[in-house]
This record gives structure tokens, sequence and C-alpha cells, in this order.
């Protein structure tokens, strides 16, 4: 097949049987992210002798609570990590299926997705850490909130799209 725009393809139009499953797993995937990005992780119910305080952080409240708070590098990585990464993956994804590129172009952004997948679960190490530090406390107690469960299901969601229009793009490659 040529490379020249008269012989690009979209992988929608290469794999017709794929073309209501790619999209619905790319909008699925966008939705788990942003209810897992906007809902509470986690709730912190703190103590000091007779007075207790109660917080709820979702990953939105916790970057800008970091960044308010002068923590702009640990605001900038958690920001970078768990929200801009994973909406240029899937937005990546998207081009990928229906952007009609050349077999080159496909298989650069394929390696740029690669290459960015290793440091994708970050985000998940970052969390889990700040919810076993919290709990280490010892006038604190952490209940983990539905946003752990979306943004844990976003994640997985994710990595079965990426896997499976990776798996469909490098066929085409053939």
């Amino acid at each position: 097949m040529a490379s020249g725009p008269a012989g690009r393809r979209s992988l929608k139009e290469r794999y017709p049987r794929h073309e209501r499953l790619v999209p619905a797993a790319l909008i699925l995937s966008a939705l788990l992210l942003v209810l897992g990005l906007s809902l509470p992780l986690l709730e912190a119910e703190q103590r000091f002798l007779w007075k207790t305080w109660e917080s709820r952080y979702s990953v939105w409240a916790g970057v800008a609570a970091l960044w308010h708070e002068g923590d702009y590098a640990l605001a900038s990585v958690l920001f970078f990590f768990s929200m801009v990464f994973p909406i240029a993956k899937l937005a990546a994804l998207a081009v990928i299926w229906f952007v009609r590129l050349a077999d080159a172009q496909r298989a650069r952004i394929l390696h740029w997705l690669a290459v960015l997948g290793k440091w994708s679960m970050l985000d998940v190490f970052v969390v889990a850490i700040m919810i076993v530090l919290v709990k280490l406390g010892p006038l604190a107690n952490v209940t983990p909130q539905q946003g752990v469960y979306f943004f844990c299901a976003a994640i997985v969601a994710s990595m079965v799209s990426t896997m499976y229009v990776t798996r469909l793009a490098r066929q085409s490659l053939r």
C-alpha cells in the first residue's frame, strides 16, 4: 500500500468490524477518567484531642491544594501524570484510530505511546503512597472513596483500549 495521501487510510477504515467497539472503549475510558479525577479519592478524618476534622480529596482538589500550598513541583508532577498524560494518551489513540495517517506516522505515535506508557502507573503509585502515609499517621484515619475505583477503572480501560488499538495498528503495518 502506498504511503502517500492516496494510500493513507485510518484504522477505522481498515477495520470496519471494530468501528463501534474502539470509539466506545475510548469514550468509556474518558468518562471513567473524568469521574476518577473529579470524585473524592479519599476521605481523611483527623483527630486532635477532642476535635475532629474531615476532608475529602479528589485528584483535582489535591493538585490544586498542593499548588496553593506552594508545592509546585509535586503539584506539577501529579497534574502531568494524573491528568495531562491520560488525556493525551486517549487523544493519541483517537488520532491513531480515526485519522488517515501514513504507516510511518502511525508507527511513530505508537512508539511514543509505548515509551510514555512505562510512566503511566506513576499516578497510581503516588496515590498509594499518599494513602499509606496518611494511614501511618497516628491521628488520622483514611477511607478510600468512589473516586479511587473510577480512577483505577479508567486506568484499566485505558490500558485495554491501548493494547487493542496497538494490536490493530501493528497488524496494519505488516
